[in-house]
């Protein structure tokens, strides 16, 4: 009998104290945030991707009543960053401003510091980039079927120029030329930057990047812009049909984002920063300044953000195995 009693008073006991800690996880639920937010981004400061984090970082400080702060931690295609949320606390102080490349670094690189399946609490897709596929202006090509005619003519002769192995400018072309049953050599830089410098130079004679790093040479006349890799054509070069429109029905390839948190998040502190993410992407401030920088504006519910992380995860899997862009 003393045996018994003893086992009762340890099983109340213990949900007691589970009943004491859940309702302290919903007090601080309640209460988030309480403190200023961090929003980790994993490219430079200054950058396409920083610049969209800062104008949403902004606005969802104001719809949450404290500041979130961006953090950069640049390096390895953003997965420092992506690494440095799975080492947080699951409270929704630490969140994460990611690209496509979470779901992309697991298929290219052996041990890239995370699952994104796993380890990742979906809070809210943002946006998305899409790519433009762009010549140096000593090639003869003025438009997308001539560039593929140019290069069925000479196979493995022209080189086609990205930000890395395995970065969606290498994905997106590899994944175009094998649509096209076409040959080109892939010339991969640190970056976007030394990239473009080399293209407009004549050292590489295409490529496919993103639309907010080529905006600025294109005007400049220093790049020729073909072709978008987006459903619609951008307002901000109404000229530049998609690569759906001349080459391949249906295509589409764009370099999104969205605010992922640790795996454990609560979900109401989830659905509050999910609220915040559609409220400022709802702001005619904050659409106009994303617009200006050939950035589509995305948003929807939390849902939504996990099945197309999945769906994603899938996709860009199997373009990594085609292309070859494993790095041990």
């Amino acid at each position: 009998m003393k045996q018994l009693i003893g086992i009762l008073r340890a099983t109340l006991l213990c949900s007691v104290a589970t009943l004491a800690a859940g309702n302290n996880a919903v007090a601080q639920a309640n209460n988030w945030p309480s403190k200023p937010i961090r929003l980790l981004v994993g490219f430079a400061p200054g950058g396409p991707t920083d610049n969209v984090a800062r104008i949403l970082a902004e606005k969802m400080g104001s719809e949450l009543g404290q500041p979130v702060i961006v953090e950069n931690k640049a390096g390895a295609a953003g997965n420092i960053a992506a690494t440095a949320l799975t080492q947080a606390t699951g409270d929704g102080y630490t969140l994460l401003y990611n690209t496509s490349s979470i779901v992309i670094a697991p298929w290219v690189y052996q041990s890239p510091g995370f699952d994104p399946l796993k380890d990742f609490a979906p809070a809210g897709l943002t946006a998305a980039v899409p790519l433009v596929l762009a010549v140096n202006m000593q090639v003869p090509a003025q438009n997308p079927k001539a560039l593929v005619e140019m290069i069925k003519a000479a196979p493995g002769k022209y080189n086609y120029a990205s930000s890395g192995v395995g970065a969606i400018e290498h994905l997106t072309a590899a994944q175009l030329l094998s649509m096209l049953d076409l040959k080109a050599t892939h010339v991969a830089y640190k970056g976007t930057a030394p990239a473009q410098v080399d293209l407009i130079a004549g050292a590489t004679q295409f490529t496919t990047t993103t639309l907010n790093t080529v905006i600025s040479p294109v005007q400049a006349g220093k790049l020729r812009a073909l072709a978008i890799t987006s459903k619609e054509r951008w307002s901000g070069m109404p000229d530049v049909p998609t690569v759906a429109e001349t080459l391949i029905p249906g295509f589409e390839s764009l370099a999104w984002q969205g605010i992922v948190a640790p795996a454990g998040t609560p979900e109401p502190v989830l659905a509050k920063i999910n609220t915040a993410i559609n409220n400022a992407l709802a702001s005619p401030e904050v659409r106009q300044k994303l617009d200006q920088q050939g950035t589509i504006v995305l948003g929807g519910s939390i849902e939504k953000y996990r099945a197309y992380i999945k769906s994603e995860y899938d996709r860009w899997g199997k373009v990594v195995e085609q292309a070859g862009a494993r790095i041990n």
